[in-house]
């Protein structure tokens, strides 16, 4: 439901709480549905001898003699409903489920951890209160009933007063960064925060962990739902404008002018670092067949269990482009979340796998970096894409956003990532720490 109506709401609150809501309702339908055409004939044909209307046998005889089974479905609903939210944070939408994703990326148990059981938590939480209410209802009590009646108007004022605050928020001077799910894409995250609310009277609000990355992301800043995001070369010629050459930086300009004239969106603040792919396969492979090269795999390959994020095998750049550069034919291959490809690898699970050339967990994994020898993959480098109007209308943006260009190489970018993946140190510290050593 979520991946369906991103098509027409795009990321974000609105695709998730649209996707909620109508999810929400086929246990409560179902229920209600049942309850209803289960109740007793003998009892329906008792009230129309007693001359009651259908209005009146439906409200004073169905419904509280099926309430029991409604209320199951109410209470089914709300225990999914929250568990199911925790997905949402996949398209932008926030929550407890951003812990989860972000634990899991970034290589934290403690982060993954607690969102689970805060999640879990809310669950049970909420199914106690609801079974509360059940057994009340249960029992026909009026100054209960006028309870309820006053807990559901008091809840339905304070949802109109939070969408009254919410709509003043939006008002508000603030900058929506997005993020892809990627360590490093977290750390570039809070330091444009950091920076921006330094430089600038404005907020930012950052979109953590945007599934699908470049997919979504870029639809979203078409529509003006977000207003900067680190972005990648490469990723931008290839995806983005759907160019079929291999980039290289000196087609730098070409790709502005591109984005300038189709998105009315600039790029600020070229990080400096080449995040580019690399390939690599276990140690014991690589020393048992002596392979060190991307096309020393030909031969092999047949025997092999490849793995890549998703959104490789979709790339015009990806997994059907380079198994052609060198006449690749894996045995299999396995779609892996970006934080999870590591631990696959010490399992086993897969012998070879794309790599990112700034990962924090490349340094310690037993596994052997190939030389793309043919040179496949294109250049990476990474850089802010701010849309115009943006720009325009805050233009200190841009004298901030500057201060990045050549801020950051290849080590340090590893460097970084390693801190949070491996050490556990947050994001926010990693991003103040690295601002304050650059003076920027």
């Amino acid at each position: 439901m979520l991946g369906f109506l991103i098509l027409f709401f795009g990321v974000g609150n609105t695709a998730a709480v649209v996707a909620l809501s109508i999810y929400a309702l086929l246990p409560i339908v179902r229920n209600t549905y049942t309850g209803l055409i289960h109740i007793d004939k003998g009892l329906v044909e008792a009230a129309e001898a007693l001359a009651f209307n259908r209005r009146q046998i439906l409200f004073h005889v169905k419904l509280p003699l099926a309430m029991p089974v409604i209320m199951s479905g109410v209470r089914n609903m709300a225990i999914m409903t929250i568990s199911l939210a925790g997905i949402a944070s996949f398209i932008g939408a926030g929550g407890l489920g951003v812990a989860i994703y972000r634990g899991i990326t970034t290589n934290n148990g403690v982060m993954t951890l607690a969102g689970s059981l805060l999640i879990a938590l809310m669950a049970l939480v909420t199914d106690f209160f609801i079974g509360i209410a059940e057994k009340r209802i249960a029992e026909h009590k009026k100054i209960i009933s006028k309870f309820t009646l006053i807990l559901a108007a008091g809840a339905t004022c304070l949802c109109i007063a939070y969408g009254i605050f919410s709509a003043g928020v939006e008002n508000k001077n603030v900058i929506r960064v997005a993020t892809k799910p990627m360590t490093e894409q977290y750390i570039m995250g809070e330091m444009l925060k950091i920076l921006i609310e330094r430089d600038t009277a404005l907020e930012v609000e950052i979109i953590s962990g945007v599934g699908g990355g470049t997919s979504n992301i870029m639809p979203a800043m078409e529509k003006g739902e977000f207003d900067i995001y680190p972005e990648y070369t490469g990723t931008a010629w290839n995806m983005v404008l759907k160019r079929q050459d291999i980039y290289e930086e000196s087609k730098f300009d070409n790709l502005t002018a591109a984005y300038h004239k189709n998105y009315n969106m600039r790029w600020l603040g070229m990080y400096g670092f080449n995040d580019t792919y690399g390939l690599i396969v276990r140690k014991e492979i690589a020393e048992e067949y002596g392979i060190k090269n991307f096309s020393d795999l030909q031969t092999l390959s047949a025997q092999l269990t490849f793995g890549a994020e998703y959104d490789f095998f979709e790339r015009e750049d990806g997994y059907n482009a380079l198994c052609k550069a060198y006449n690749l034919n894996f045995a299999k291959t396995m779609d892996l979340d970006i934080g999870l490809k590591y631990k696959a690898l010490a399992n086993n699970q897969v012998d070879a796998m794309i790599v990112f050339t700034t990962d924090g967990q490349l340094a310690k994994a037993n596994a052997v970096v190939l030389v793309d020898d043919k040179n496949f993959f294109p250049s990476y480098i990474c850089g802010n894409i701010v849309r115009e109007e943006v720009l325009q209308k805050y233009p200190e943006l841009e004298l901030t956003l500057n201060k990045f260009t050549n801020s950051v190489t290849d080590i340090e970018m590893a460097a970084m990532n390693y801190q949070v993946e491996s050490e556990g140190i947050d994001a926010r510290t990693v991003a103040e720490n690295f601002i304050a050593l650059k003076n920027l």
